[in-house]
């Protein structure tokens, strides 16, 4: 599922051909996503572009007063593509900016989203109660351990749960469990303050790491140019069945909230 570094990675690589760029067609050939995709859509040609901003695993296409929400669902990737190139499976929504390439929303499992709004984007429903960005000034070990303090339930838990910071995925969860020396199955409200500001650091660092490398390879995501990320070159225990790269013990995988977690016993306590 791209997260917040493949989300970031995304917006990177679409915004330079397509800022300042008109819309100059929309084809949504499946109009059944997560949501049903609006009519209004069809409104914004001849609209063009300001700016692409990310919140969160949202997309932000910022047309002035209006704007597109776009989510990636699933298995959903965004890639610019020659006018001329023929519709790949499971693509569902085409869009020409200006004279350059085309942009193509392709999602097999349909989990994505395409919606439009006016006003703050800020304030719509799915982004008004979102906490704060990781890389931002407002995410810290003080906010976390506050939010820390209402919740006994695991810390791998809480650190994905995007009312208290968004885009920590299951990947960089346990990469940054990992990072910080925490056991995924410590009780949240037992984290201490120090350990609250490492964990958070941890956060940050982890990924900062995978925007650097482009996002994290998955079978499903690839950049909007179509090569892959590179993060999964660099992860300690997400997904391996070795020793640990620090202390050498095992590395162990156990299940939370129905998601696969990966640790090392020897360095997380």
């Amino acid at each position: 599922m791209p997260e917040l570094p493949e989300v970031e990675t995304t917006r990177r690589g679409l915004e330079p051909h397509l800022r300042g760029q008109p819309v100059t067609r929309i084809d949504i050939r499946q109009p059944r996503l997560r949501w049903p995709v609006p009519e209004a859509i069809q409104n914004f040609r001849g609209h063009s572009l300001r700016n692409l901003k990310r919140r969160g695993k949202y997309l932000i296409f910022n047309f002035g007063e209006d704007y597109w929400l776009w989510h990636l669902g699933m298995s959903g990737s965004l890639r610019l593509l020659p006018p001329e190139a023929a519709p790949a499976a499971h693509e569902h929504v085409r869009v020409d900016f200006g004279n350059g390439p085309t942009l193509r929303y392709r999602d097999p499992r349909r989990f994505g989203a395409l919606l439009c709004g006016s006003g703050d984007p800020l304030h719509h429903p799915l982004l008004a109660d979102l906490g704060p960005e990781p890389l931002s000034d407002a995410f810290d070990g003080a906010w976390l351990h506050e939010r820390c303090q209402r919740r006994s339930s695991a810390i791998k838990t809480v650190i994905m749960d995007s009312h208290v910071v968004v885009g920590v995925g299951n990947i960089y969860a346990c990469e940054s469990l990992f990072l910080a020396g925490i056991n995924p199955k410590t009780r949240a409200n037992r984290l201490s303050p120090g350990r609250a500001e490492r964990l958070a650091r941890s956060i940050r660092d982890v990924l900062s790491a995978a925007i650097d490398q482009g996002g994290t390879t998955l079978r499903d995501f690839t950049r909007s140019d179509g090569q892959p990320g590179y993060f999964a070159q660099r992860l300690n225990v997400y997904g391996q069945n070795g020793d640990c790269p620090r202390c050498g013990r095992g590395i162990r995988r156990i299940v939370q909230a129905q998601r696969s977690t990966f640790y090392c016993p020897g360095c997380q306590h």
